[in-house]
């Protein structure tokens, strides 16, 4: 039985005392991570960055993304900004990885937008790319869509690699490549958003039960309502059901025991909660399951 885990997204602060404050309120209610996204567009702040602030404020808590785009990120530049945030963190990083979905991020930055197909080829060379890296040997790698040359770097070291997405793919290769999966809904071709025909969220887990890494994996997904629905909030990346593990309604107690229920019958144990606003609902949550 997997131990439960809690990350909570966290996009931006008024000032570094605000953040440093957020990031210790998570660390001592039991929360295992604080999570930054990453877009182009939007009041956020840079993901890197921040989660630097975000360790040097706190000793425990863990840090990561959900999830870098990767087609932002170069993996030769990538692999050595998170091998020393994994370093100066004292092992505290959780490198969370994704295509790039969001049409609005390509559009605005001038980024050429590919299919999926071309994004997800892009992604798993990059990932061959970052573990080669951090294994601290040269690397050569002639690929597709990246060229290393004997390239060596220091520091090295491997952070615990995320991956998130809902497509068969993208969870074909999280399987074989991951050590945690934020199982979301497959997006619609064009970035516009989540695609309402994906409605199969234990059909996820019952496809990566099939990899070979099964036991190895760390499965996890997004809580994006806790108690009642909130007025103005889309539910799109809720998987089109109230059943499933991202729409928490009810009380301390309900919300506990369906949380109990995805554990033991799909193994899903980690748990990131989407919106800031709903900390206060979900924090006696965390309080009573964290660990556990």
């Amino acid at each position: 039985m997997r131990r439960f885990r809690f990350a909570a997204v966290l996009r931006s602060a008024a000032s570094a005392k605000q953040w440093s404050e957020q990031a210790r309120r998570l660390e001592s209610t039991g929360f295992d991570a604080l999570y930054v996204p990453d877009h182009l567009v939007g009041d956020r702040l840079a993901p890197m960055v921040a989660l630097t602030a975000a360790a040097c404020a706190t000793t425990t808590l863990r840090v990561g993304t959900l999830v870098l785009a990767n087609d932002f990120h170069h993996p030769a530049v990538l692999a050595k900004e998170a091998a020393t945030l994994h370093l100066l963190s004292e092992g505290r990083l959780d490198l969370g990885l994704g295509t790039g979905w969001l049409a609005q991020d390509y559009a605005g930055s001038g980024l050429a937008f590919d299919p999926p197909g071309v994004r997800i080829s892009r992604l798993a060379e990059a990932i061959t790319v970052l573990k080669g890296l951090w294994s601290g040997e040269p690397l050569t790698f002639h690929g597709e869509h990246y060229r290393i040359e004997a390239l060596r770097q220091q520091p090295s070291g491997r952070p615990r690699l995320l991956l998130g997405g809902g497509g068969r793919r993208l969870l074909e290769l999280a399987a074989r490549e991951a050590d945690v999966i934020n199982l979301a809904s497959r997006v619609l071709p064009d970035g516009s958003g989540p695609d309402p025909a994906d409605t199969g969220f234990a059909a996820k887990v019952d496809l990566l039960r099939t990899a070979e890494r099964y036991d190895e994996l760390e499965l996890g997904t997004s809580v994006l309502q806790v108690g009642d629905a909130r007025p103005g909030r889309s539910w799109s990346f809720a998987q089109g059901s109230a059943g499933s593990p991202q729409v928490l309604p009810g009380t301390t107690r309900d919300v506990a025991d369906k949380l109990r229920h995805w554990r033991s019958e799909h193994d899903i144990s980690t748990y990131v909660l989407h919106y800031d606003d709903d900390l206060d609902r979900f924090t006696p949550v965390v309080e009573e399951l964290s660990g556990t």
